[in-house]
């Protein structure tokens, strides 16, 4: 088999995308159970393909026991499941698309920072218990948000704040982002660099836009919440396991902080005890699940592989600063 598609729905938001492929006369299956494929299901659905258009699952069983593997299209950025050194030792091409989520995740933190900071989902909860109860939550305006990590997502809440014109924004990341901070302090933005010590103590709300590694897993945990104000949110739409769950818990349970919203959970589909949290939102890592996101991120990822299996150059492969951050 030439292709197997193992992310699933997918063509549901624009089912032209499969056409290309439908046309190229290669051979193809897709998983079509609607849901994330068990480690022992994608084994055996993909275990003779020659590409892989894939999405959060973890590749590197499949890698061991799939020698005809030689090219992975990752359906969006998140790369914490797709072993690069092992990838590039076996001469597997990795591509992904940067760029395709970053609008449709930036709104989803934005649309958690209003919420959580406005008790949205206690109240909601309330009004069907017949309470009514109207609690006054802080503004973005009267909030100072800290941002850690400044990429393309991070950079790009920070620009859908400007609206709503903070306090101020402090931002964390390991590159040297001034260019980038300067060009919104022109545009009026209250917002400089700061330490992460700082941005804990001092944040209202804080919002994770950090790729998951060595370095970054658990990077908020028990330390880093006690750290924290008693009014401060967290937001994670980043990625499951840079946020220590348990400690989380407990941080929402003894009120250390007031709230959080995730998005992205260390295993999932997620039934932990976050879920018994009335202070916390949760929501199925749907940061991507917008529908024009979903469409480009699918089309750009199909057509990638197909451009492998033609033998095309790649547009969008994976570049080797990404494979520093697995070492």
């Amino acid at each position: 088999m030439d292709l197997f598609i193992s992310t699933s729905p997918f063509g549901v938001s624009d089912p032209t995308i499969l056409e290309p492929l439908k046309q190229s006369g290669f051979s193809w299956s897709s998983n079509n159970s609607g849901r994330k494929l068990k480690p022992e299901e994608l084994l055996e659905a993909a275990k003779n393909c020659k590409a892989l258009v894939a999405g959060t699952e973890n590749l590197l069983p499949l890698i061991e026991i799939n020698p005809h593997l030689k090219m992975i299209a990752r359906v969006g950025i998140g790369l914490d499941g797709v072993p690069l050194h092992e990838c590039r030792k076996r001469g597997i091409r990795v591509s992904w698309t940067p760029d395709a989520v970053t609008r449709a995740v930036a709104e989803l933190t934005v649309g958690q920072m209003l919420s959580s900071s406005r008790f949205v989902r206690m109240l909601d909860a309330g009004i069907r218990k017949q309470q009514w109860s109207r609690p006054a939550g802080r503004g973005i305006r009267e909030s100072i948000i800290g941002l850690i990590g400044f990429g393309r997502i991070g950079s790009s809440v920070a620009r859908l704040l400007g609206s709503f014109s903070p306090e101020q924004i402090l931002v964390k990341d390991i590159a040297d982002k001034t260019s980038e901070i300067q060009a919104l302090q022109q545009e009026g933005l209250n917002i400089r660099s700061a330490g992460l010590e700082e941005i804990l103590k001092s944040s209202h709300i804080i919002s994770l836009h950090v790729p998951l590694w060595k370095e970054t897993r658990h990077m908020i945990g028990v330390h880093e919440l006690e750290m924290m104000r008693q009014d401060a949110m967290l937001i994670n739409t980043a990625r499951g396991g840079i946020v220590d769950e348990t400690a989380l818990r407990d941080a929402l349970e003894k009120g250390f902080i007031a709230g959080a919203a995730i998005d992205v959970f260390e295993k999932e589909p997620y039934s932990g005890p976050l879920s018994l949290m009335e202070n916390c939102i949760l929501t199925p890592h749907l940061g991507s699940c917008t529908l024009e996101c979903r469409a480009r991120m699918e089309s750009e990822s199909l057509n990638e592989a197909l451009r492998f299996l033609q033998g095309d150059s790649l547009l969008q492969e994976v570049p080797d600063a990404e494979y520093v951050y697995q070492e």
